[in-house]
């Protein structure tokens, strides 16, 4: 760790490094000072020794400390810095609305864990996968809401996919309208900067319009071609289930397990999208693989370096150890004349 980081020092003025040649120099001198100010009393029979105490010793830490401090105050005028390597992507991304169905036949367990789940997991994958896409998120059932407008945020999108329910805990009437999620969906889209705008529409059964429906899907379609919306039908299910089979709904209620596969055509076709047939998490993942490569942004990584100057810390150590001279050299090792 501490040898990776180190990799990532650089030094702007390395020219500066050529000072280090006053070290030897110094040492040299302070040497050459040592021999000619010492001083020896020959003694016959006596042999000279000198007292081996901690000032005698340790006599030529000032030195040392000077020397360390003026190699730290050396390196800080080559300018260190630290550059951790980053990047960024920018570039034309693409709106995206994720339009889900939330019905209570979601819950339906054909596909394991349950049709709902392997939906959120996919999508949330999805999602993961596109940096500079704006998207949303709309669900439907009895009636339509939309759960994160458009935005760049990928985090927001994401929070709202992970804590998304069948019926969105129960706020939705039951039912399924396709229409009225669809027309949310563009709504929401409409407003949007990018000139590519696509919906993406996962359903598992058919239109069923309670009386309060207000909009129909071939109005919601025309409204999607009006707005140049590209609309990617997914219909969810196993079809080894018979269309006209009865299953039973997350609630416990008997639902008929059948797709309005000419309606969910007619709506990708009309808008310039495709429809498809997931039976399985690993179909459905294959379908987003494939809206991924179709659809795709252009982007651009942009790569930096987060500088951070390194040059305070030599200089603190060069004061450091400067004062420990200057401390020693007027207390423990002050010379008397």
């Amino acid at each position: 760790m501490v040898y990776e980081w180190l990799q990532n020092i650089t030094f702007i003025w390395p020219e500066n490094f050529i000072l280090l040649a006053l070290i030897p120099m110094l040492l040299w001198r302070y040497i050459q000072k040592g021999n000619s100010t010492s001083s020896t009393l020959l003694v016959s029979g006596i042999r000279p020794e000198t007292p081996s105490t901690f000032k005698v010793r340790f006599r030529h830490l000032p030195f040392v400390f000077r020397l360390i401090a003026l190699t730290c105050l050396i390196i800080a005028l080559a300018r260190p810095q630290h550059q951790t390597p980053k990047s960024r992507s920018e570039g034309d991304g693409i709106d995206i609305v994720l339009c889900m169905d939330v019905s209570g036949s979601m819950g339906t367990k054909d596909v394991y864990p349950s049709r709902f789940q392997v939906a959120k997991e996919v999508a949330i994958e999805f999602v993961k996968n596109r940096p500079v896409d704006r998207m949303g998120l709309v669900i439907f059932a009895g009636e339509s809401f939309t759960k994160c407008p458009i935005t760049s945020d990928k985090n927001a999108v994401l929070s709202q996919l992970q804590s998304l329910k069948i019926m969105d805990g129960g706020y939705l009437e039951t039912g399924t309208l396709i229409g009225e999620g669809l027309a949310t969906s563009v709504s929401r889209i409409s407003k949007g900067s990018n000139k590519s705008k696509v919906v993406i529409l996962l359903t598992d059964g058919k239109e069923m319009a309670p009386p309060t429906r207000i909009m129909e899907p071939a109005m919601a379609t025309e409204i999607a071609k009006a707005n140049n919306v590209k609309v990617y039908c997914i219909a969810l299910g196993s079809t080894m289930f018979a269309a006209e089979q009865m299953v039973k709904d997350v609630m416990g209620n008997v639902v008929r397990n059948e797709v309005d596969e000419p309606l969910l055509k007619s709506i990708a076709n009309s808008t310039g999208g495709r429809y498809y047939r997931a039976g399985d998490k690993a179909t459905l993942q294959s379908i987003y693989s494939q809206i991924d490569n179709l659809e795709k942004s252009k982007v651009t990584i942009i790569k930096y370096k987060d500088t951070l100057e390194m040059f305070v810390v030599p200089v603190l150590v060069a004061l450091f150890f400067l004062m420990l001279e200057v401390l020693l050299s007027y207390t423990v090792f002050k010379k008397f004349p």
